[in-house]
């Protein structure tokens, strides 16, 4: 009996023994768990309950130029806050604040009677407020270092930097492309709180400055960018268009030297202006090329074997049926070489070579040049423009002189300068060098080959066709640089209407895309212009803004002429009002019997401007013959305008 007594008070006592240790396990288990494994995320949670935690504007690096000169920084100021606990006297303080800060005192009386430790009474001071404000010791008023984005050089190529919201993160631009590597880490303030989670006042606590990211070194030149911007507005202006657009760049590395929008903004103030003033049209946009478009029709032609040079096209005398449309040249040509209708700018006779090429190879080799795809500039938001994928009809033809067809400037100045170095299309890029905070290098980008568009030899003969557009009697004249070869083509495009959605009769683009020197290609440039008033002629609106840009920026890199200069300019062929009318770029019109129905004016003894005028007024599209005063034309006043019958106005010098 007293054994089996021991016996079970052994087996108790193992058992309570047995539980005990459990019980002391799990302890230690959850004391490891706690202490350990969750350590980290206890801390802060700790953290949370006892302290409150204040993020000041992180720093951005700075946005530099290819020379080194600022384009974008970040800068230091004082914000001011306020600790409404510890502010006794608010209406006081808000009567002493409100004239300094130019702010309503009432406002102020409400930030500062809030049931809360802080709030922020203005960020980003300039020095001299902070300065008086910090001078009066306000009790419950302090200050806090923080970062503001600065753009210097103000609406120098403002579309290109881009810019930041007050975060800041970046919004457009190179701020919003390259917002992870530009933007720093994030400073801020911490304040302690009572055991009841009531804030301590927020005197001596602690503050975390913010640091600054990494900065970038564009392609872009300040100088060229303000050479750009400076003739672009002076040519919309001239031209009363509605805006325009300029690229500069490398030829022969796609490296982007400069690219102007007008009209343009300040990026220090960018919530002033609407969304439309702070696109990038120059990425973003596209348009229909017009005749600028030719030369592609006529490289790929060339590119395949199926025409030469100096093969002749029997160009019509400006009026061609295909169907039941007609395709009109503003100035009649009988026979022209392939070379010739770069020169003149024939729709009849780039059509005709479109048709000997076939749809299929001009397709495939219009997106070998890039049309239709996006060339992967490094900037938001790029436009891959349109190119069919069915063509009908009509298409062959009007694809082949730039109608039915958009594309981007970026587009446009990229394929041209795949011309001009010898057949490759290069990558155009504007971001060459990250530098860390300490201006050490950390990433270097170098130019990129997409892939080879036509051959070496190819592309040379498209450059000296290209040529004889700036030579006497080519539509670009006005783009000619004294002492220098220059090889490039004018377009005039009619604009879409987006309401109707056919072509309107007044709105056009003017433009002219080139390089120079034709011989040894050093810039490409483009400059297009929306919508001039007046003439509206590439070759008159924008030829000779590329000529200023292109002169200027020669010198400017010490690029030295290897022609002969003259002594005197030549003088062109002037109308009746002492402006130089080149030989017609425009694209012409296509005749279609549905619009039949417009009087046909008298214009006898007008100037070609005044003719110009009428024919916008009233929206009709006539071929054009000579310059000077209208003398004759077809057909005679009153009569309908359409059907089969030509439309044309003959003109002769004034005396």
């Amino acid at each position: 009996m007293k054994d089996e007594r021991e016996k079970w008070a052994r087996i108790r006592i193992i058992m309570i023994g047995t539980v005990f240790g459990l019980m002391f396990l799990m302890v230690v288990g959850r004391a490891f768990y706690l202490q350990i494994l969750q350590h980290e995320e206890l801390v802060k949670k700790a953290e949370k309950q006892h302290q409150h935690r204040v993020d000041l504007t992180p720093a951005r690096g700075s946005i530099l130029d290819r020379n080194g000169t600022p384009l974008a920084e970040s800068i230091h100021m004082d914000s001011c806050y306020a600790e409404p606990k510890r502010i006794k006297d608010v209406d006081g303080t808000a009567a002493v604040l409100a004239p300094i800060l130019g702010v309503p005192k009432q406002e102020l009386v409400a930030k500062l009677s809030i049931n809360k430790s802080f709030t922020w009474v203005e960020r980003w001071l300039p020095p001299d407020t902070a300065i008086r404000i910090k001078n009066m010791k306000l009790p419950g008023i302090g200050f806090a270092p923080e970062s503001k984005r600065f753009y210097p050089n103000v609406e120098t190529a403002a579309h290109v930097i881009g810019f930041t919201g007050r975060d800041p993160n970046g919004l457009e631009g190179i701020e919003l492309k390259y917002d992870g590597t530009i933007l720093g880490n994030t400073g801020y303030m911490i304040t302690e709180r009572d055991a009841l989670g009531r804030n301590i006042a927020i005197k001596n606590t602690v503050i975390k400055d913010s640091s600054p990211g990494n900065s970038v070194v564009l392609t872009l030149d300040k100088t060229i960018q303000f050479i750009a911007e400076k003739e672009l507005a002076k040519a919309v202006t001239e031209s009363n268009a509605k805006g325009g657009m300029a690229l500069v760049m490398e030829s022969d590395t796609g490296k982007v030297l400069a690219m102007a929008n007008y009209p343009t903004f300040n990026p220090n103030a960018y919530s002033r202006y609407s969304l439309a003033q702070l696109r990038n049209r120059v990425v973003v946009d596209s348009f229909e090329p017009g005749s600028t478009f030719k030369v592609f029709t006529i490289a790929s032609a060339l590119e395949a074997g199926v025409v030469r040079p100096t093969d002749v096209y029997n160009c019509e005398n400006g009026s061609y049926r295909i169907a039941d449309r007609t395709i009109h040249d503003d100035h009649p040509h009988s026979r022209l070489t392939v070379s010739e209708i770069i020169k003149y700018s024939s729709n009849i006779g780039s059509a005709k070579i479109g048709f000997k090429l076939g749809e299929e190879r001009l397709s495939s080799y219009l997106r070998n040049f890039g049309f239709g795809g996006r060339t992967g500039i490094d900037l938001p938001g790029e436009s891959s423009g349109y190119v069919k994928r069915n063509w009908y009809g009509i298409d062959l033809a009007t694809i082949s002189f730039g109608q039915g067809v958009s594309l981007s400037a970026i587009q446009l100045v990229s394929a041209v300068s795949a011309i001009a170095n010898g057949g490759t299309l290069m990558k155009p890029y504007l971001v060459e060098r990250i530098l860390d905070d300490s201006g050490k290098e950390v990433q270097r980008f170098e130019p990129q080959i997409v892939r080879r568009v036509i051959s070496p030899e190819t592309a040379q003969k498209v450059s000296r066709m290209m040529e004889t557009v700036t030579g006497e009697g080519g539509t670009g004249t006005k783009a000619a640089v004294d002492g220098y070869r220059v090889a490039g083509k004018t377009g005039t495009a009619q604009k879409v209407d987006p309401v109707t959605r056919t072509y309107s009769a007044s709105k056009r683009i003017g433009s002219f895309v080139g390089f120079v020197p034709a011989d040894n290609p050093k810039l490409t440039i483009a400059v297009i212009i929306d919508e001039p008033q007046g003439i509206k002629y590439g070759g008159v609106v924008a030829a000779p803004a590329f000529k200023a840009i292109a002169q200027n920026t020669l010198a400017y890199l010490k690029i030295t002429p290897n022609m002969p200069t003259a002594k005197t300019p030549k003088k062109d062929e002037e109308t009746d009002e002492g402006e130089t009318e080149p030989e017609s770029d425009a694209d012409g019109y296509i005749e279609d019997p549905a619009n039949a129905g417009a009087v046909m004016p008298n214009f006898r003894g007008m100037s070609m401007r005044h003719v110009l005028q009428v024919m916008e007024k009233r929206g009709i599209n006539i071929r054009l013959i000579g310059s000077g005063k209208a003398i004759e034309q077809s057909p005679p006043p009153g009569h309908a305008i359409g059907g089969t019958g030509e439309v044309w106005i003959k003109f002769t010098p004034s005396a």
